[in-house]
């Protein structure tokens, strides 16, 4: 049997999975239809290109889950780990990129890797043999789709994304905004003062959370079922659920002194976050929307720093599909009706870059390890990869399966040893643990394979 393996998607999943078996020594075509077919998101034709936020959330490996997916992908020799922290910028505690030098650092690596081919054009049908990844994302070509809905007997399920805007850094009024991150979080003064915040008092959250609820919005087809990821609620649909319900998301006003009137309290706080490493454009931080474009400008121009914004993207929605992977995918990750094809990144059903590009990493570990004729042990779930896995393919309920985030609800819960942990010793318990058991699973996994 063929010995290439087949990668179909050049996102942030394909592009880890490609980057992985390569250098384990397996010869990976990857096939992406950018762009020749281009989606509503991206902009480039750029491999890994990221089309929501610039941030890979918090990178505290004994603290946070996601900061331990980061520590365990960088252990496994991860391209997007490498390329993220290349082209990092200043986030305070998270690690944040600019996207466009990550995209094209990932791009020339896996063009020019001798074992990677790249081919572009579209695939529309399930392939009948050889060894697949299947990495497409949430968006989905619209025959790839129809094929995997009529091989699996059912719909995939589907919900709607949405990405925030992006500003112009010289359009910022910095006599009303200045630049600080949370609770001054960071060791460099760079990271310190990473965000840059627009504060509100009461009178001016109010006007700004009416005209959310009366602005002109996207409007869905007839009949059609509208689902969100709570982790990417438009700020809109936010507000329609109570009017105090941004002040205590991405609006929070908590941890920030304003040095243009430091013994006044906001009521509110707009952040904006670096999106490149020259610092000229800030994305608006958790302010993902449906807005028409032109509410958008109106409502986003009520902000107080940002009256003479510019955009140079505005926010949008799109539908994103994804498996029901406890129904469809076994253990392995692969389709239990046709087991030569595995799965990997957003469409099974994680939700997030890390989370993505982890299960793309994991994919095509088990993938040249059946390849090469060789047995690896299941990823223990007491690690955030093997908790991710474990909960798509068979931990989450099938019927209410909604796209998740690594968190530490997902992993078994540690020994209280003595008594009662505080939250602090619970996370580092789950990380120390994870950290162990991560280690001592990638030292059975496959060997690189001769040239």
């Amino acid at each position: 049997m063929s010995k290439t393996l087949h990668i179909v998607g050049g996102g942030l999943a394909g592009s880890e999975a490609a980057w992985q078996a390569a250098e384990l020594g397996i010869d990976v075509v990857l096939h992406e239809m950018r762009p020749e077919v281009e989606t509503f998101a991206h902009k480039t034709g750029q491999l890994a290109e990221m089309v929501c936020s610039n941030s890979f959330r918090s990178d505290d490996d004994e603290q946070n889950a996601v900061g331990l997916l980061h520590w365990e992908m960088r252990q496994a020799n991860g391209l997007v780990m490498e390329m993220a922290d290349r082209h990092r910028l200043p986030a305070g505690g998270a690690l944040a990129v600019d996207r466009d030098a990550f995209a094209d650092a990932i791009t020339e690596r896996l063009v020019d890797h001798p074992r990677i081919r790249l081919e572009y054009g579209e695939i529309r049908a399930i392939p009948d043999d050889g060894h697949w990844i299947i990495a497409t994302g949430p968006l989905t070509s619209g025959a790839l789709a129809e094929a995997i809905r009529a091989e699996t007997g059912q719909d995939s399920l589907a919900f709607f994304d949405a990405i925030a805007p992006i500003v112009y850094a010289d359009s910022i009024d910095m006599g009303t905004a200045w630049a600080q991150s949370r609770y001054d979080k960071g060791e460099t003064e760079e990271d310190r003062t990473a965000y840059i915040n627009c504060p509100m008092n009461r009178d001016q959250y109010e006007g700004f959370i009416d005209a959310l609820i009366d602005a002109d919005k996207t409007e869905f087809k007839e009949g059609e079922t509208v689902g969100y990821f709570d982790g990417c609620l438009p700020i809109e649909v936010m507000a329609e659920r109570g009017r105090e319900t941004l002040r205590h998301g991405p609006m929070k006003p908590v941890g920030l002194t304003n040095p243009h009137s430091p013994d006044e309290k906001p009521h509110a706080v707009v952040q904006l976050r670096r999106d490149n490493k020259l610092g000229t454009l800030l994305n608006i931080v958790g302010f993902q929307t449906k807005m028409k474009y032109g509410a958008q400008t109106e409502v986003f121009r009520r902000i107080p720093g940002l009256e003479n914004a510019s955009f140079a993207r505005l926010g949008g929605i799109h539908r994103n599909t994804f498996l029901n992977s406890p129904t469809l995918l076994d253990e392995q990750m692969r389709l239990k009706s046709r087991p030569h094809i595995r799965f990997a990144g957003q469409i099974t059903g994680v939700e997030g870059y890390v989370e993505s590009a982890s299960m793309g990493l994991l994919a095509a570990r088990l993938a040249v390890t059946e390849m090469t004729g060789r047995t690896l042990p299941p990823v223990p779930p007491t690690t955030a990869i093997g908790a991710l896995v474990t909960h798509i393919t068979g931990g989450a309920e099938a019927k209410t399966f909604q796209p998740m985030n690594v968190n530490f609800g997902l992993f078994p819960p540690v020994d209280a040893k003595g008594g009662r942990r505080g939250r602090r010793d619970r996370y580092k318990a789950y990380t120390d643990r994870a950290k162990a058991d991560w280690s001592e699973w990638l030292a059975t996994t496959v060997s690189r394979e001769p040239a």
